[in-house]
């Protein structure tokens, strides 16, 4: 699918904020990589203290208020 040339020079207002944001400040992708990590991406799971952990927690009743 082949656009005229009219529609080949469009760039919607979005995209030019885009471009203008990044020229104004190179370090945002960076940045922003840099908050992803720090959010979202998270350490790998050490499976011997997982199991561990799970081995060593107290049972707890069903009813916590309820004394025995």
């Amino acid at each position: 699918m082949s656009f005229t040339k009219q529609f080949q020079l469009y760039e919607s207002e979005a995209t030019k904020f885009i471009a203008e944001l990044k020229k104004n400040n190179p370090n945002l992708e960076e940045e922003q990589r840099a908050g992803r990590a720090l959010l979202w991406d998270k350490t790998p799971i050490n499976l011997d203290n997982s199991e561990r952990e799970k081995s060593s927690r107290v049972k707890q009743q069903p009813y916590v208020y309820q004394n025995k």
